[in-house]
């Protein structure tokens, strides 16, 4: 009962990322929070009450399903979105630790469709996973790599990638990546609904599930 979030959000909560300051980031398809207008993403202290030194605008225009926080503070959010705070961004974006849009990431038209996972490698790499079947015009299957600043990163070859829409991504600490959604192969492997890829996004078959 410390926690004192008022009202809370008006609609859903799909994401939810904890600074290391102990403020948390959330995102969804509300559009306030303890009837402060806040769209899709909205920052609250510690206790619960909406942070008001996060400004994000108008925020996006639609949902936001995933957020991860890069070591530098910035904020990645993926989603369901085709603006943010009015300016034309499809889907992804990165936040500057103010909630303003960091025009310095350079995704280009970005993924074709949803993001439903995000999750930032050690080395700031940042893995995407979702319904998407291009990034920026290039073909990639529900999953890619970006470098840190928003490109494609080449080194990062999933094949035909997963069949189907990708909904969760973790890291295991040899850097290995655990992949599971609505998919049944991966790269034209048989792959029920979970699979691992080594770090060059190739299937590991030693995962037997």
């Amino acid at each position: 009962s410390s926690f004192n979030t008022g009202s809370g959000a008006d609609d859903w909560i799909y994401a939810i990322a904890i600074q290391k300051d102990g403020k948390i980031l959330i995102g969804g398809d509300f559009t306030s929070f303890n009837g402060i207008p806040r769209r899709a993403i909205a920052r609250l202290n510690s206790d619960g009450t909406l942070d008001y030194t996060f400004d994000p605008g108008t925020g996006p225009n639609r949902a936001i399903y995933s957020i991860a926080i890069q070591d530098d503070e910035k904020i990645i959010i993926g989603g369901e979105f085709g603006d943010y705070n009015e300016f034309k961004i499809d889907n992804l974006a990165r936040l500057n630790k103010d909630g303003s849009l960091d025009n310095t990431f350079n995704s280009g038209s970005g993924p074709n469709n949803k993001i439903n996972a995000i999750v930032i490698q050690d080395n700031g790499k940042i893995i995407i996973g979702g319904d998407f079947t291009a990034y920026n015009g290039i073909v990639r299957s529900h999953i890619t790599r970006l470098n840190v600043d928003g490109t494609i990163d080449y080194s990062f070859d999933p094949g035909m990638g997963a069949d189907n829409n990708v909904l969760s991504i973790a890291l295991q600490r040899d850097e290995k990546i655990i992949i599971g959604g609505c998919f049944f192969s991966y790269n034209g492997t048989e792959s029920q609904f979970i699979a691992r890829l080594d770090t060059n996004g190739s299937l590991d078959n030693s995962f037997n599930p």
